[in-house]
């Protein structure tokens, strides 16, 4: 089955049609909303922290364990409602290119933050409690800020042009 057929057959799915002709797109179009303003404003906490502009006398470790747990728990919730959201108007969403470009930098958002988990974090030993955070981390960090940014305006423009 080609992705054509597959985001047809999504569309035509009992959900998506209850979704779309009743009025729970708006309500898990505000639940969405609301988790990407979690995943986003909890991200942005730790990646400002990051960029040496906030909770600088916070250890990076201790910041990210309170803010980590909201963060993965709102962006499960997040791509559960954009699911849903996304299959009650697939045939419109799959081929717009605001939709395209934020899928893309989500997997861009994905892999600065592996990278910067599996190479930057492991020497944060050496610099958690330093007011000052290596170059590295800051560059993690804005990019990371830069990336969501992207994804809202994106998301914004996917609901303006392609429903």
């Amino acid at each position: 089955m080609d992705v054509p057929n597959i985001i047809q057959w999504l569309y035509d799915t009992s959900l998506a049609t209850g979704i779309r002709e009743s009025f729970w797109f708006p309500g898990i179009e505000t639940f969405h909303v609301l988790a990407i303003t979690n995943v986003v404003g909890s991200i942005m906490i730790l990646d400002l922290r990051l960029l040496n502009i906030a909770s600088r006398n916070r250890p990076v470790r201790e910041l990210m364990s309170e803010v980590l747990p909201w963060t993965w728990i709102s962006f499960v919730l997040a791509v559960s409602s954009g699911f849903l959201l996304f299959i009650s108007r697939a045939i419109n969403y799959y081929p717009s290119w605001p939709f395209r470009v934020k899928m893309l930098l989500l997997v861009f958002a994905g892999v600065n933050m592996i990278f910067f988990h599996l190479i930057t974090f492991r020497d944060v030993h050496l610099w958690d409690h330093e007011m000052k955070t290596p170059v590295a981390a800051r560059i993690a960090g804005g990019v990371s800020l830069t990336l969501w940014i992207a994804i809202i305006a994106c998301g914004r423009i996917v609901g303006w042009t392609a429903s």
